[in-house]
């Protein structure tokens, strides 16, 4: 009966409402937040969409969905999907019926799927048959599963270096025109190759699909990306409203001081702000002399990209691996990882994205894991089935200090930060408008004080500790610290302990 329910609430939008603008996106009433699950199996998406739809979930995030190499030395790595044979759709997340069956049935729940789009480039050099059988060879340029040839490629005429790579990142033309790490680099200013790769996006659109995650945008030119997106079909009327537009959010890695910024690509969609969860992992680690207190102007105010144009994220399945991991948190730092989601979730800035990650075991040398290549689990270049929490797989979207905050996001959406404390240091708390209150205490030794949250009069669970969060709080095995009282002035006593799980959230 709930999912009945859930079907009958209405969508929300959100974001500038432009119709050449791809970076507006539709949501279930009081639901907003991505999780990508990273290379989970299309049946496993399926089943997991229920439990989506309780909790408050948007979207999620699916891995390339594509034909992709097979790569084995090293053996199966994750970086195989983002190497595309042809644009078939049996790949190692399964085949094509199991994905229709996936998209259907999350939709007809209300949670939308977003496809990483891999249309930048082909495969690296060499030769070989993909996942679903279609041949290829790299060094001549030839997929014929799409069909692609060597003249739909830069080559020598585009790309000014002489081996083809990228050798120079300050140079834009090098970053656009040729090879990423020896990857085959389309030639996506040609009517053929847009056509292509529209084609691709348009049968997923069809399907059902609600929107794309653009990889490597970075290396492609903005109107190349602009007259791509041009062609793309409306969403399907069966789960959006007429007329509707695909969803569309940018890899655009930029820190500051690039040779291509991501503020180029802010007319044709949201961008993604890799700054943001660097910034906050220096803040919770303490990096720098960096404090806590210092987020209160936290997003447009640190230099970052206007909240309505980012898409962000404390770390994604490429920063948890090749990203300075000295800044960048991950759930191998659980109670901070949990601190910093506990922010971003309860902040207003930007549109967020939970990572769910799978564990690999790391071989740190030179500041550098050299494991990071690691596939998911399983055997032989198939993916184990995703039972949460088993030591393989680990949920981080599931965990109670992240899933509860997804709650506490939805509740706020679209009310301004207030009531904002802070201590100097590393103790803070904010509110938003009415709808929510949080307290980090990211220090040694307990804080326990009277709060001006700005709250309605009432009893309120704290969610970071409870199952349930709704008064009267659930049991979690001795470990919830319970209900707060607010009274009419808007003021509550509120405790928090250092350590395991320092922050303490309420929302109406």
């Amino acid at each position: 009966m709930k999912s009945l329910v859930i079907l009958l609430v209405g969508l929300t939008l959100a974001g500038p409402t432009n119709s050449q603008y791809f970076g507006t996106y539709y949501c279930q009433s009081g639901r907003d937040v991505v999780v990508h699950l990273f290379e989970w199996k299309w049946a496993d998406i399926q089943r997991e969409c229920s439990w989506l739809a309780e909790h408050g979930y948007c979207a999620v995030q699916v891995s390339p969905p594509m034909e992709h190499r097979i790569v084995t030395d090293p053996p199966y790595p994750w970086w195989q999907r983002y190497q595309p044979v042809s644009y078939s759709m049996n790949s190692r997340s399964g085949s094509e019926q199991q994905f229709r069956d996936m998209v259907g049935a999350c939709n007809d729940l209300g949670v939308y799927i977003y496809i990483d789009d891999v249309i930048n480039h082909m495969t690296g050099g060499g030769a070989g048959v993909g996942s679903d059988g279609s041949s290829f060879d790299g060094d001549a340029r030839d997929y014929p599963g799409v069909p692609f040839g060597p003249f739909d490629f830069n080559g020598p005429e585009q790309c000014p270096t002489a081996s083809g790579e990228i050798e120079d990142y300050g140079d834009p033309i090098q970053v656009r025109n040729c090879m990423l790490v020896g990857l085959r680099d389309l030639r996506g200013g040609t009517a053929y190759v847009q056509d292509q790769t529209a084609g691709y996006m348009n049968k997923l659109i069809d399907w059902g699909v609600a929107g794309f995650r653009l990889d490597a945008a970075k290396h492609m030119w903005p109107a190349d990306v602009s007259d791509t997106f041009a062609k793309l079909h409306d969403l399907n009327a069966q789960w959006f409203p007429s007329g509707t537009k695909a969803y569309v959010y940018q890899e655009v890695i930029d820190w500051g001081s690039e040779a291509v910024s991501g503020s180029e690509y802010t007319g044709i969609g949201r961008v993604t702000e890799f700054r943001h969860g660097k910034n906050i992992g220096d803040v919770v680690r303490k990096n720098f002399g960096q404090r806590m207190s210092y987020l209160s102007n936290y997003g447009e105010g640190w230099g970052q990209l206007n909240g309505l144009d980012a898409f962000v994220f404390i770390d994604n399945h490429d920063t948890q691996r090749t990203g300075d991991l000295n800044s960048i948190l991950t759930f191998r730092q659980s109670n901070m990882y949990k601190i910093a989601n506990a922010f971003q979730l309860a902040w207003q800035y930007g549109h967020v994205r939970i990572m769910s990650s799978y564990y690999w075991q790391q071989d740190i040398q030179d500041g550098r894991d050299h494991n990071e290549w690691i596939g998911p689990p399983g055997s032989g270049g198939s993916t184990s089935d995703v039972v949460c929490f088993d030591g393989d797989w680990i949920c981080e979207h599931r965990w109670r200090q992240i899933s509860n905050m997804v709650r506490f996001h939805n509740v706020a959406l679209g009310y301004p930060v207030s009531n904002w404390w802070d201590n100097g240091g590393d103790r803070i708390a904010f509110g938003r408008s009415g709808r929510g209150f949080i307290v980090i205490n990211n220090e040694n030794g307990e804080l326990s004080q009277s709060f001006s949250t700005g709250l309605p009069e009432g009893q309120y669970c704290d969610v970071i500790t409870c199952d349930n969060n709704r008064p009267p709080c659930g049991d979690s095995g001795g470990a919830c610290r319970g209900e707060f009282s607010v009274d009419g002035s808007g003021q509550a006593l509120i405790t928090v302990p250092a350590g395991e799980d320092p922050m303490v959230a309420l929302h109406v």
